[in-house]
């Protein structure tokens, strides 16, 4: 098994010492773990200049960066996306990576590999919003077509891993054994659900009449989407 993950952060604290005690209880002597830290994986910000649209992803001005991790996403049987909470919002940094990836949306160019995969999102603070975070990171991940995501927010009421009370630390690692258990189940079984089946077709409609982005409407074509092939 192959797991990804993307920190939004560089410094190991709450929310990077949860992402561990997740891979410890998914991992094995097989399991191989690719680990991307934000701002040291993050290319500079989204210029807007639509190359990764309408020329394709190695047109971005920034593939260099982003590129590698991108085929780590799609090579990994798990993505996972953490970030702590920074005012009511995921780190600056990893949005700043996910603003790279939108060509990678339903809309434009998804991955067929995505649809297949499961996805966990992980967000802490030291007091409030981490259900804002976890529903973003969630959204870029259904978007991208992965059918099965796990959400897991906690405020632990602390600014550092060291000083979360133990009492607190107990029922995390309850937490991460109980839904870890659950996406073992989900490896490799896992099919999309009606919302993103729905969200396919819809798309597959635009994708009928697009004029103005051949890119993404070859794309289309030459995976058999506009007929009645699909990724899954």
């Amino acid at each position: 098994m192959k797991i990804t993950v993307l920190h939004g952060q560089n410094h190991k604290g709450s929310t990077y010492n949860i992402s561990q005690l997740f891979l410890e209880k998914l991992s094995d002597k097989d399991t191989e773990v690719i680990e991307f830290f934000m701002p040291n994986h993050t290319p500079s910000f989204c210029i807007g200049c639509y190359n990764c649209f309408t020329k394709g992803e190695f047109q971005c001005p920034h593939a260099d960066i982003v590129q590698p991790v991108a085929k780590a996403i799609e090579e990994a049987n798990l993505v996972i996306l953490e970030s702590p909470c920074y005012a009511l919002g995921m780190s600056g940094q990893l949005k700043t990576f996910l603003d790279h990836m939108s060509y990678r949306w339903m809309p434009h160019r998804p991955h067929p590999k995505m649809f297949s995969k499961v996805g966990l999102v992980i967000s802490t603070a030291a007091g409030t919003g981490t259900n804002k975070v976890t529903k973003s990171l969630k959204d870029n991940l259904f978007y991208w077509g992965v059918p099965k995501i796990y959400r897991y927010g906690k405020n632990v009421g602390a600014s550092s891993w060291e000083t979360v009370k133990l009492k607190k630390k107990s029922q995390i690692e309850n937490d991460v054994a109980q839904i870890s258990a659950k996406i073992v189940n989900q490896l490799g079984n896992v099919k999309p659900g009606i919302k993103t089946k729905i969200m396919f077709k819809l798309m597959r409609m635009s994708q009928k009449s697009n004029n103005w982005n051949l890119t993404d409407k070859e794309y289309w074509v030459k995976n058999g989407w506009l007929d009645q092939n699909k990724p899954w």
